[in-house]
């Protein structure tokens, strides 16, 4: 088995939601993970905002215009194709369609 890493951009804005959205929210997302369970390395957490790009001339804030990462998942799978196939199923794609990225992590 191969480590998949999904990265999430964009999705629903969970600082402005009411607990009754939230738990909608986390509904649908607990759904999706129960389809992989058997799958899952890291179910991952959400990143705080505030994310800082790092250059060799210092760090600044990620901009929400420049698309910052919003969370990850690590699941463990055969290939890309079958990574990218549980993916598909992700909550977020209901927000944004582009908000998942995956990627194969190498063993080192």
């Amino acid at each position: 088995m191969k480590k998949f890493v999904f990265v999430y951009y964009g999705g629903a804005d969970m600082e402005n939601s009411s607990p009754e959205e939230m738990e909608a929210v986390m509904g649908k997302w607990m759904a999706w993970f129960g389809t992989f369970k058997d799958k899952m390395v890291d179910g991952g957490n959400p990143f705080a905002p505030g994310g800082m790009a790092v250059t060799s001339e210092g760090a600044n804030v990620i901009p929400k215009e420049m698309w910052p990462a919003t969370g990850y998942t690590i699941i463990n799978a055969q290939d890309m194709d079958e990574a990218t196939k549980v993916a598909s199923g992700c909550p977020a794609l209901e927000v944004d369609e582009s908000a998942v990225r995956v990627y194969e992590a190498m063993p080192m």
